[in-house]
């Protein structure tokens, strides 16, 4: 016989459901309370290395696009609205606080001064370099529960479910 697997928190709400309402099909709650639970528990425990750093994990975000486009460590505030999945006015703010700390500046483009340039400060990168090993280590501890036949079933799954919401790499099919 397989291994019995322990019951948990989503579990103990599907059986409620299935008292309170017998005739709703909530089996897909199985999935997706389990995807939106884990990824808070995940987020805590990213949080708690960023901290220890003095850093918010939507700064080390930031901080990180800017780091991965290669010197010299330049985006447009519309390139890390798409580099981070998030708005242009969410971009704005936290480009503003990064400044502040003295982790980025602005400038206006040299060939076209309509256009912004947010660059990753030497502080900034520090910050960012002294984090990253820590958060790179801090996701490997995550994950290393699971043996590798877990790890590559969960990322297929999660590849599939991807796929299925229409998430694409920027000028992926």
């Amino acid at each position: 016989m397989g291994e019995t697997r322990q019951r948990d928190a989503i579990d103990r709400i599907l059986d409620e459901w299935a008292v309170q309402r017998p005739d709703l099909d909530v089996s897909a709650l199985a999935v997706i309370g389990r995807l939106s639970r884990y990824a808070a528990l995940v987020q805590a425990r990213l949080d708690a290395v960023f901290a220890e750093h003095g850093l918010q994990s939507w700064e080390f975000d930031v901080l990180s696009a800017l780091r991965r486009a290669g010197a010299p460590y330049e985006l447009t505030p519309g390139e890390l609205d798409r580099a981070l999945l998030i708005t242009s006015g969410t971009t704005t703010h936290r480009v503003q606080r990064l400044e502040a700390r003295g982790f980025v500046t602005r400038r206006r483009d040299d060939d076209d001064r309509r256009i912004v340039r947010v660059r990753l400060t030497e502080t900034g990168r520090a910050a960012h370099e002294a984090t990253h090993d820590a958060h790179a280590a801090n996701e490997t501890r995550i994950l290393a529960g699971l043996s590798p036949d877990e790890r590559d079933a969960l990322l297929g799954g999660l590849q599939a479910l991807g796929r299925v919401l229409g998430d694409a790499a920027e000028g992926g099919a």
